[in-house]
């Protein structure tokens, strides 16, 4: 943990986290000075439970160890994270038996906490009913257990780019709205005037929507229920107004597709004036070598792991890319990880 540190100090320490991962690739770059999300921002949590003689501990795991430390106060969820947090530990622990452990996965969403249980116990009618019951009143709009809904008192919505997106079950999105705001900062202003865009890896569509305001968006993603939901919001955000173009809506369509084994092809992506690449912290380098031998303009890479971004990176400049300013982009507080967002360009 790094809050120990000086503000300016630990600044520097992100951002020098970035520029030591584009040195070790070859690269020189222009990196921005990191953008810090506030205290208490993190609306996002795997809380790990565990039935002791003492009570119910519910946390986070110490480090390095299995060990649950029961959380009393925290400086980076948002208030009302924590707040839950409290609630889940009294109406809880008369359903666990002493030793038992579990997690909870809780997105903050605008309309209630959605919530996935990850639990041995078999799911009953008894045990639905328990849970039903001993969870509501803590804003809680959805409980899944497995694949099944436990409950349900409100579909989990959250607006992206002014569209409101009701989630499917086990969504990723930024872990603060506050980071999310600055990486689609980002992405919308290196696609400037773009009027065709590949949104890859696009999730229920964090850069999608924004981008479709001005650009037809194609949005590729391996997770079919992210694209509905993706498809299902923009369907309904230009149905709801008069005329698509009142609406300010360009078409969505989306494709089902991995893209770890089957990257979009130099061929396809030259259709595109811009590319978005968001991949997991593995980075994407099957479809960045197939960009590096594309005619694509113009590429906005949003990257969770400093390491992956980097060898990706240099993949794109040795296929004749110029790379633009990197801007770290810290939604994991003092912590050692980093977010950052890069652009490249064709000359």
């Amino acid at each position: 943990m790094l809050q120990d540190l000086p503000a300016d100090a630990y600044r520097a320490k992100k951002r020098d986290a970035v520029v030591a991962a584009l040195k070790r690739a070859g690269l020189d770059a222009d990196v921005a000075e990191p953008v810090i999300v506030p205290p208490r921002s993190r609306r996002r949590a795997v809380f790990k439970i565990k039935s002791l003689p003492q009570g119910l501990h519910i946390g986070f795991h110490a480090a390095k160890s299995h060990t649950v430390i029961d959380m009393h106060h925290c400086d980076v969820l948002t208030p009302g994270l924590f707040a839950l947090v409290g609630g889940l530990r009294e109406r809880l622990e008369p359903l666990f038996g002493v030793g038992e452990t579990a997690e909870l996965h809780v997105t903050q969403t605008d309309t209630g906490f959605d919530c996935a249980l990850r639990w041995r116990a078999a799911l009953t009618p008894t045990l639905t009913a328990a849970l039903s019951s001993a969870l509501s009143g803590l804003g809680i709009a959805r409980l899944i257990m497995g694949r099944e809904t436990v409950f349900e008192t409100a579909a989990p919505t959250v607006v992206l780019g002014g569209v409101k997106v009701v989630l499917p079950p086990n969504p990723f999105l930024q872990s603060t709205a506050e980071g999310e705001a600055a990486l689609q900062a980002h992405v919308i202003k290196t696609v400037g005037k773009a009027k065709t865009v590949a949104d890859l890896f696009a999730g229920v569509g964090t850069f999608a929507l924004p981008l479709a305001h001005q650009a037809r968006v194609h949005a590729v993603e391996q997770e079919a229920s992210a694209l509905a939901a993706l498809a299902e919001a923009a369907k309904h955000y230009s149905s709801g107004a008069p005329s698509r173009a009142e609406a300010g809506l360009k078409p969505v369509t989306t494709e089902t597709r991995d893209l770890f084994k089957l990257p979009l092809t130099p061929v396809e992506l030259n259709g595109y004036d811009a590319v978005v690449l968001d991949p997991p912290r593995a980075g994407a380098e099957a479809q960045v070598k197939a960009l590096a031998r594309s005619k694509v303009p113009i590429v906005a890479y949003v990257s969770c792991d400093a390491a992956s971004f980097a060898r990706d990176a240099a993949l794109l400049v040795a296929g004749g890319y110029r790379i633009g300013p990197v801007t770290p982009i810290d939604q994991f507080l003092w912590s050692s990880h980093i977010e950052l967002a890069g652009s490249f360009m064709r000359p």
